[in-house]
C-alpha cells in the first residue's frame, strides 16, 4: 500500500456540504435562484451573523485569503474578518450558488482624499444588471446597490449615491453625501490584494493595527460593537449607550453579541496585553 503523502487537492470551490454549512452559518436556507432578491436576502443574512473585526492581528493569528482558509475561519471557527476575508469568503458562497461575481478594487476614503489602491475590496455580481455587493465594510447599506445607477439609492441605513469621478471610469460610493470608498470596475484576482492586506495587517499606519474592533448588524437593525473594552450599541433610531467592561466582561461580551470565544483579550502590539 502506498502511503506516501498526496498532495492537497486544488481548491474547486465549494462543495455541496460546505455550500450547506456556510448557509447554516449565516441561518439562511436555501435562498434559491440567483435573483436582485435572493441577493439581497444573502447579503442581509450575512451581515446580521458574521462580524467585521480585526482580532486576528491582534491575537497573532496569521490573515490568510485561500478560498479554504477563509472557509475555515468563517464557517467552521465563526469567526467574522475585515473586508478581503468577508468579501473574499461570500464571494465563494455566492458563486457556488450560480451567481457572476468578480472582485473589485476600492480606495477608502480617509477624509476628503481616497487612500491607496487595493484599500479595499468589495464584490460586483452580475445579474440582469450590474449589483455592488459588500459585506466587509462595517456600517454600509444593507442591501445590494444598482452599480449603474446614478440616482440616490435609499436604504435602512441611510441614502446611498454612486458617482463617476475623474476620466477613468473610476466611481465614487457615498453615503447620506459623504464618500465612503473610490471604486475601480476591472476585476482582479485574489493574489492582487494580498501585498496590501499584508500591509493592513503589518504597518504601524494601518488604523487596523492600532486599535481592535468587532462590529455587526443585530437583527433589529441596531448595530453592537466592541472596541477594546468599550461595548457601544446602537438602536435602529440612533440612540447610542456605551459603556467600559472589565477583562472577563469583555471576553463575555465577545461571545454574546458575536458568537466568538477566545481564552485572551486580543491586544493592540506593544500594549501590556499584548506581552
Amino acid at each position: 500500500m502506498d502511503h506516501a503523502r498526496h498532495p492537497e487537492q486544488p481548491y474547486a470551490g465549494l462543495t455541496a456540504a460546505e455550500r450547506s454549512g456556510y448557509l447554516d452559518r449565516i441561518a439562511l436556507p436555501d435562498p434559491g435562484a440567483p435573483s436582485p432578491e435572493a441577493l439581497a436576502r444573502l447579503q442581509l443574512a450575512h451581515l446580521r451573523t458574521v462580524p467585521f473585526e480585526n482580532l486576528s492581528i491582534h491575537l497573532g493569528e496569521p490573515v490568510v485569503l485561500d478560498p479554504r482558509a477563509l472557509l475555515a475561519k468563517v464557517v467552521t471557527r465563526r469567526r467574522g474578518g475585515f473586508c478581503y476575508e468577508l468579501n473574499g469568503a461570500f464571494a465563494e458562497l455566492l458563486t457556488s450558488l450560480g451567481y457572476r461575481v468578480s472582485l473589485l478594487a476600492g480606495r477608502v476614503y480617509d477624509g476628503e482624499r481616497p487612500g491607496p489602491p487595493f484599500d479595499h475590496l468589495a464584490l460586483r455580481v452580475d445579474l440582469d444588471e450590474p449589483w455592488l455587493v459588500d459585506v466587509g465594510f462595517g456600517r454600509f447599506s444593507r442591501h445590494p446597490l444598482r452599480l449603474d445607477e446614478r440616482g440616490e439609492q435609499h436604504d435602512a441605513h441611510g441614502t446611498f449615491t454612486i458617482a463617476p469621478v475623474g476620466g477613468h471610469g473610476d466611481l465614487d460610493v457615498l453615503m447620506n453625501g459623504e464618500p465612503q470608498y473610490r471604486l475601480g470596475l476591472r476585476p482582479y484576482e485574489r493574489d492582487d490584494f494580498r501585498p496590501t492586506c499584508w500591509w493592513q495587517t503589518t504597518s504601524p499606519d494601518s488604523h487596523f493595527t492600532r486599535s481592535t474592533t468587532c462590529s455587526m448588524l443585530t437583527a433589529d437593525g441596531g448595530r453592537v460593537t466592541l472596541s477594546g473594552n468599550r461595548l457601544i450599541t446602537t438602536t435602529p433610531a440612533g440612540e447610542r449607550t456605551e459603556s467600559t467592561l472589565t477583562d472577563d466582561e469583555a471576553l463575555a461580551a465577545y461571545h454574546t453579541h458575536f458568537g466568538i470565544r477566545l481564552d485572551r483579550l486580543p491586544a493592540p502590539p506593544g500594549s501590556p496585553l499584548a506581552s
